[in-house]
């Protein structure tokens, strides 16, 4: 009696552990969760939060967001239009031009107002609205 009262007891503690081992080891799943990250919780070199839009406008020498400061240029080329968009900023007779194709941006200069901005082989050009050419040719058009 005395053996069975004494293998009862064995077995309900060894049922008794192993629950509580089973449950530390879904608490430790638990705080192995990774949080999601906050939108604006990062910052670039200049102090700017990518993720709630803003870029680093070397001409505004600011955070700026182009969709609400810069004017929009839409792709086209061979007379067709394209999704990808283009944005300028003005300040005077500078301009700063965001390419979806391109890293950094591009600082053009103009002469005199009316003349076009111009960098290189790029030039934007004030006509019913603005006309972006590259080598020539119409790469982006906008209002």
């Amino acid at each position: 009696m005395k053996k069975v009262f004494l293998l009862a007891i064995v077995a309900g503690l060894s049922f008794s552990c192993g629950k509580k081992v089973a449950e530390e080891n879904k608490t430790s799943e638990k705080k192995e969760e990774v949080k999601p990250a906050v939108v604006g919780g990062d910052s670039d070199a200049h102090g700017c939060k990518p993720s709630a839009g803003y870029i680093w406008s070397a001409l505004k020498k600011e955070c700026v967001r182009l969709f609400e400061v810069g004017t929009k240029l839409a792709h086209a080329e061979d007379g067709k239009t394209y999704s990808t968009v283009a944005y300028v900023i003005f300040d005077g007779n500078q301009a700063e031009l965001f390419l979806d194709t391109q890293k950094e941006p591009i600082l053009l200069e103009r002469k005199s107002e009316g003349e076009p901005w111009i960098k290189g082989d790029l030039q934007l050009i004030p006509w019913k609205g603005y006309v972006l050419k590259k080598d020539g040719k119409i790469i982006y058009t906008g209002e």
